[in-house]
């Protein structure tokens, strides 16, 4: 077991080498434990927050889902004022990558939109030393927005069916009148649509292919996955990949957090779940929908199953929870301090509160509870 943890510790280290495109976070360390007081900086929240600097300084590393990048970029503004010595690098290369960045031992944490699955958590044994493997940890909530480019259209109202439709090329001309009968009294254009989709593996992806599936009465015939499959479209790098191309593109449409359709101005679609009236898409109607979810992890393990086919009033069914990743037992010496210290201040309510003006949604505290009691136990 020694030998895992020595492995994984120097993979680490050659990954804190090689890590490119990462956000860049000066973390806690000091000569003992100390309690600082972090404020806003470069645009974070301005409630300051009591953090406690971990005891060991050493370099933090953690990569995956770009749906918590701006929540990360906010919180290394406020963990960094309070906290200096070392430091934290997030590379936001998608869910996918990252759950395998941190299976080979080069990340500390991954962060993934999706919980993993049961073959990651095999994999993720080989290097959690001590028997340890990797467990799901609730920390970012968010929404998942269809975001659209139609010049005259505002108030677009879609479902689930003819979203799917869209994103399988089955309706292909904005005044189809699957769409019209939605939006009665709206000038719809006869032009083409264009759709955007995720080229990488993304839990956005399987959040959004998770709502389909079960809300689109067989219109959408895959599996939720990360992985895109249906046909035609074209596809884009990332969430930001997506929303830039659908701000570029006329009478185009795609999906993405709503943090980025809020930074790239992008009009998003409500949804007629067969509630009273559409739902807009807003972190307090996500909020209404997370706030029901279940947990199904076991151990201490705590995914969670969200309910995509809600018709509660003013529930937005498009959400996600984004997982940091992370040993239950066999976590890194050199870095489990800084680790704990970090997840201790972003599961904090002050911590939760300041990624809530960027889009997204803090979590409730029938979930924050839980985590907080995980994260001192980690080993």
């Amino acid at each position: 077991m020694k030998l895992q943890r020595n492995g994984r510790t120097k993979a680490l280290a050659i990954g804190a080498v090689a890590l490119v495109s990462s956000l860049s976070l000066a973390a806690c360390g000091s000569d003992n434990n100390t309690t600082a007081t972090g404020g806003s900086s470069s645009g974070a929240a301005a409630s300051p927050a009591a953090i406690t600097c971990a005891a060991k300084q050493a370099p933090l590393l953690g990569a995956g889902s770009t749906a918590q990048g701006d929540a990360i970029d906010v919180w290394k503004n406020v963990f960094g004022a309070a906290c200096s010595g070392s430091t934290l690098s997030y590379n936001p290369v998608g869910s996918g990558a990252g759950v395998q960045q941190f299976n080979q031992g080069k990340v500390a944490f991954a962060g993934s939109d999706s919980a993993l699955k049961p073959a990651d958590v095999t994999a993720s044994k080989a290097v959690c030393a001590g028997g340890g493997q990797g467990v799901d940890i609730p920390m970012v909530g968010g929404l998942v927005s269809v975001i659209y480019n139609v010049q005259g259209v505002n108030n677009l109202v879609l479902d689930g069916p003819t979203i799917a439709k869209i994103f399988d090329s089955q309706i292909t001309k904005w005044n189809d009148p699957a769409i019209a009968a939605l939006n009665p009294g709206v000038t719809l254009p006869a032009d083409n649509i264009q759709a955007f989709h995720r080229s990488d593996d993304s839990g956005t992806t399987q959040n959004l292919t998770a709502y389909l599936a079960k809300t689109s009465g067989g219109a959408w015939s895959y599996p939720s996955s990360k992985t895109w499959a249906g046909k035609g479209g074209q596809s884009a790098n990332g969430s930001a990949g997506v929303a830039s191309q659908v701000k570029t593109v006329p009478n185009s449409i795609g999906y993405a957090e709503l943090a980025y359709a809020q930074s790239n101005n992008l009009k998003s679609a409500s949804i007629n779940t067969g509630a009273s009236k559409p739902v807009e898409a807003t972190a307090a109607n996500a909020a209404t929908t997370i706030g029901t979810a279940q947990f199904v992890g076991t151990g201490n393990d705590l995914a969670l199953s969200l309910d995509y086919a809600t018709k509660t009033e003013g529930a937005y069914p498009i959400v996600l929870v984004t997982y940091e990743i992370a040993c239950d037992k066999g976590n890194a010496p050199a870095t489990l301090d800084t680790l704990k210290s970090f997840l201790t201040y972003t599961i904090s309510d002050a911590g939760q509160k300041a990624i809530g003006d960027k889009g997204y949604v803090p979590l409730p505290s029938s979930v924050t509870d839980k985590v907080k009691a995980l994260v001192p136990t980690l080993a």
